[in-house]
């Protein structure tokens, strides 16, 4: 049954890659339409979450922000179907690195990294840079629970030199590309709720207090990597910007959490600049701590 849906699903994707981007946009105002209006995907947890974190806001204000953010979210989305087929000159134009010398740095010398994400903006679209960074670009993912659709996931970030692993193949992985002197840029996206055997820390994050994510962390003390924050901006529809800030050269020099918590408080910061753009289909915040 799986085969079946990836046979039948497979041909529209591949439609939807070519489209032009005015027509490809047009499209998306279209699946906006039907997941906000029609299907109401996840509105009850999006308003929720809208709620917890920004409580400044009134009413009026959160609902203006929910509708933009289900328009960037389908955006996004239909934006990595888009990958499949983008060339490298337009993709160029369209995610760019204002500071990539920063990470070259590191390269030259010999340090590998950890790229510390939020599922902010276009996190999809962060593979690109993979040419570009003098690293094997590694990204730590959830697989799909359809092997097809896994497959051209991994396929498609491929096309970017960007492997793919499993949280469980972090470790593994890392000590591997240590012993052989691969250097490496890690990506995690760490912004989201730890499951509850995976909590060693909370924090205030957004004003809630509530348990983090620390694998990150954990993950560069241990092998003795630099942490540095991506810090994405949405210019404009299909356009996007990227920052990268060095969190920690040393991690073995902070206190424990201390880096985690440096990296959620750039979160916030990119969260509060433009919220619409934050992935708050999520339940960040189901395990919350009541004061």
């Amino acid at each position: 049954m799986q085969f079946i849906v990836y046979i039948l699903a497979y041909p529209l994707l591949w439609l939807i890659s070519i489209l032009p981007f005015r027509i490809f946009y047009w499209f998306s105002d279209c699946v906006y339409f039907l997941v906000y209006h029609i299907i109401g995907y996840r509105r009850k947890v999006v308003r929720e979450n809208l709620a917890l974190a920004l409580p400044h806001l009134n009413n009026a204000e959160r609902k203006i922000i929910e509708r933009k953010f289900y328009k960037h979210m389908c955006d996004m989305f239909l934006e990595m179907i888009k990958t499949m087929s983008i060339s490298s000159e337009e993709m160029e134009k369209r995610f760019q690195v204002t500071n990539l010398d920063l990470v070259l740095d590191y390269a030259k010398k010999g340090k590998s990294v950890i790229l510390v994400a939020s599922h902010y903006a276009s996190y999809e679209w962060l593979m690109t840079i993979n040419p570009k960074i003098g690293f094997q670009g590694v990204a730590v993912y959830k697989k799909l629970a359809n092997p097809y659709f896994d497959k051209l996931i991994r396929k498609i970030r491929s096309k970017y030199k960007t492997e793919l692993i499993e949280t469980k193949q972090a470790i593994p992985t890392m000590a591997q590309n240590q012993r052989d002197g691969i250097l490496s840029m890690y990506g995690l996206a760490s912004d989201q709720s730890p499951k509850l055997d995976r909590i060693f820390h909370s924090m205030e994050f957004m004003g809630v207090e509530a348990p983090v994510h620390t694998g990150a962390e954990m993950l560069a003390k241990k092998y003795d990597l630099s942490v540095i924050f991506v810090n994405v901006k949405k210019l404009s529809r299909g356009h996007y910007e990227a920052t990268f800030m060095p969190i920690a050269d040393n991690p073995n020099e902070y206190p424990n959490f201390d880096i985690t918590e440096k990296y959620l408080k750039e979160v916030e910061k990119q969260i509060l600049a433009a919220p619409e753009y934050y992935l708050w289909t999520h339940k960040r915040w189901k395990h919350r701590i009541e004061k």
